[in-house]
């Protein structure tokens, strides 16, 4: 290692802002910067030669530090990024943080060089950040309850007047209108708030939803069970949003028209595996050739659209033994058993 020349040290030193310290083999102080004597309050003559530990008030007397700093010249080590937390007695509770090494300054004499930085301010900062991301989960979680709290009042509004009209037909579409925004509320409520950029577990989500969904859908009135199964993943915010929807609606497809007996499974499976991923809802109901005469409704409609937006692909596989349907991405090739055109697009739900 080349010597350097101890005038210029001090000068290249001495302009640094950041407060510096060099100590010799037995952890006594040599000389510091003006910034150090500035930061810190102390003299040169007061603190020349004293023992590093015994600085100020005793803040820098921490066993684990003191043993690291011993060992830098005898085995050539670094300290990097060691926090101190300390009510200095001028500067009050502050946050500092060390980094020390070897230098050579003069002949074979080996020094150890410290830099003191103070990130009182960043920590503040940090802490702050994350009090006011927490508050902003909390505000959102009440959000998004009053939201759902909102749309169940405006369905059971809703179902209240479907039992007062006398059409059937009309009956039968405010019931749909209830099931749908019920739906959304319920989707909604199960959505925990994620901060800014974090993404949410897929199967964690869609079993919480589907626990919801049995108990607002199916209670204790049918012998139909409905759970939750795959691997791991996560989604964005929006995107799992998209999910909880279409799988709420093909839940309620499957109850209404995939049990005519009033009893059966419906599995809601989830995998992912590097950028694409299969949400499956299978039942083992009556399949879609016994209720052909449906055609194809609103709700396929939704779920193509969803579907679309989430920029996946949408395929049916139905038999006596019953029903799956798979929305995967990325899209599958063209010879996707993808059923027609969009009937048209449904807006991303808050």
């Amino acid at each position: 290692m080349r010597d350097l020349d101890p005038e210029l040290t001090s000068a290249i030193v001495d302009t640094l802002r950041e407060p510096i310290v060099i100590l010799d083999k037995n952890l006594r102080v040599v000389v510091g910067n003006r910034a150090f004597y500035d930061k810190f309050d102390i003299d040169y003559k007061k603190i020349h030669e004293k023992e590093f530990s015994k600085l100020g008030s005793g803040e820098w007397n921490i066993p684990a530090l003191i043993s690291l700093l011993a060992q830098v010249i005898p085995e050539n080590t670094k300290v990097e990024g060691y926090e101190v937390v300390h009510t200095f007695e001028r500067l009050g509770l502050r946050a500092m943080v060390l980094n020390a090494r070897s230098i050579k300054l003069n002949g074979n004499r080996h020094d150890i060089f410290i830099s003191i930085t103070d990130i009182t301010e960043q920590r503040k900062t940090e802490r702050d950040k994350e009090n006011l991301m927490l508050q902003k989960d909390t505000l959102l979680k009440e959000m998004r309850h009053r939201i759902a709290n909102s749309l169940q009042l405006v369905a059971s509004i809703i179902l209240l007047k479907a039992g007062s009209v006398q059409s059937e037909e009309s009956k039968a579409h405010l019931e749909d209108a209830h099931d749908r925004i019920l739906s959304i509320a319920t989707v909604q409520r199960n959505l925990d708030p994620t901060s800014e950029g974090s993404l949410v577990p897929v199967l964690d989500y869609l079993r919480t939803l589907c626990e919801s969904l049995a108990k607002s859908m199916i209670g204790g009135r049918k012998p139909i069970t409905l759970k939750a199964t795959g691997g791991g993943g996560t989604v964005t915010p929006d995107e799992a949003i998209g999910l909880g929807l279409i799988t709420t609606e093909l839940v309620m497809n499957a109850l209404k028209h995939a049990f005519p007996l009033g009893e059966g499974q419906i599995t809601v499976a989830y995998e992912s595996k590097a950028d694409s991923w299969k949400l499956s809802i299978g039942d083992d109901g009556i399949g879609l050739g016994a209720t052909a005469a449906r055609g194809e409704g609103l709700g396929t409609s939704i779920v193509e659209s969803l579907a679309n937006q989430l920029n996946a692909d949408v395929d049916r596989i139905s038999t006596a033994r019953g029903t799956v349907v798979s929305i995967s991405r990325p899209r599958a090739s063209a010879t996707s058993n993808k059923k027609g055109p969009l009937k048209g697009a449904i807006p991303a739900v808050l």
